[in-house]
């Protein structure tokens, strides 16, 4: 074999080495960079899980405490403001051995009576059971409808001068297209068993009977409404019609319709009422697990049209 032949075989050898090196070297990196990518994700995982439930201020060396609970956004099942994340928040804060007064810090447009009622009804039972905790609701921008009728049962509520407040009233949405259908020639053939099973379709003629119905359970429910109210301000209240009309007033004239108490913030409610200058936040959070499962539901149904009945809400 010649010289030249020897050094082509050499050449090619040493080029299919380093191929196998820089093969080798390829998967060690992809190794090394899928691991710290599942390290990455395990932390954030586990951070997620462990800050889910965690309370601001949780390990403040101060005695005494003002425990906050947030009412935040629409009340109605499955949001922030439900009353399966409320009501634990709740109990937490009441059961705490520090808390000298509880907050119940409340922004939010009202939404499902039934949830605002099993919250309001949970912070009148632990008032009783912890006669010697003062609640007081502070109304942070909004403290409407289904939102007031939560506030009504703390002690005292406060609100900014600016704050919104009242709304005290029921409402159900609908619409109809009927003139339009017949204008575009579409017939709606719906099938039921039960006379009014179809009652309040959009697409079909509206019978005086089942709207009367239907605003007797709007009538029911607002004076459910008011009577929370009135057993939550008492002589408080003035005596003005408007008040459980649905409509709302600033803080400034709620103070004087006796729907509130004055105005304040959170702080203020904290350092001059409560005397308990250092607030913890006891409000209940959707664990990572729910967070993800309620994504996968929303991209399910944005795929899945669901034909919904109207829904009845404070607000």
């Amino acid at each position: 074999m010649s010289q030249e032949e020897t050094q082509a075989i050499q050449a090619l050898k040493d080029v299919a080495l380093a191929g196998i090196k820089e093969q080798r070297a390829a998967r060690r990196w992809g190794i090394f960079f899928k691991l710290c990518f599942y390290g990455f994700l395990l932390v954030v995982l586990a951070s997620a899980l462990v800050g889910g439930n965690a309370k601001d201020g949780k390990l403040t060396s101060a005695k005494e405490i003002t425990a906050v609970v947030e009412i935040n956004g629409i009340i109605m099942d499955g949001a922030l403001a439900s009353a399966d994340l409320v009501i634990p928040g709740l109990q937490d804060a009441f059961e705490d051995e520090r808390t000298k007064g509880v907050i119940l810090r409340i922004n939010s447009p009202g939404g499902s009576p039934v949830q605002a009622g099993m919250i309001n009804d949970e912070i009148r039972r632990l008032k009783a059971k912890h006669k010697d905790i003062p609640v007081y609701a502070v109304v942070a921008d909004l403290c409407a409808s289904g939102g007031y009728y939560i506030a009504v049962a703390a002690d005292n509520i406060y609100a900014d001068k600016a704050s919104i407040v009242g709304s005290i009233g029921v409402r159900m949405d609908n619409f109809g297209a009927v003139d339009l259908m017949e204008k575009l020639g579409v017939q709606r053939r719906l099938y039921t068993a039960g006379a009014n099973k179809g009652m309040l379709d959009p697409f079909l003629p509206e019978k005086p009977e089942q709207v009367q119905h239907v605003q007797n359970m709007l009538n029911v429910t607002h004076q459910q409404f008011i009577n929370v109210v009135k057993e939550g301000r008492g002589k408080r209240l003035q005596e003005n019609p408007d008040i459980f009309s649905g409509l709302f007033w600033t803080g400034e004239d709620a103070v004087k319709l006796g729907l509130i108490d004055g105005l304040g913030s959170d702080a203020y409610v904290a350092r001059e009422l409560i005397k308990a200058e250092d607030m913890v936040n006891f409000t209940s959070e959707k664990d990572l697990f729910q967070r993800l499962s309620e994504r996968v539901e929303t991209s399910v149904q944005s795929l899945v049209s669901l034909e919904a009945a109207p829904r009845t809400t404070l607000r």
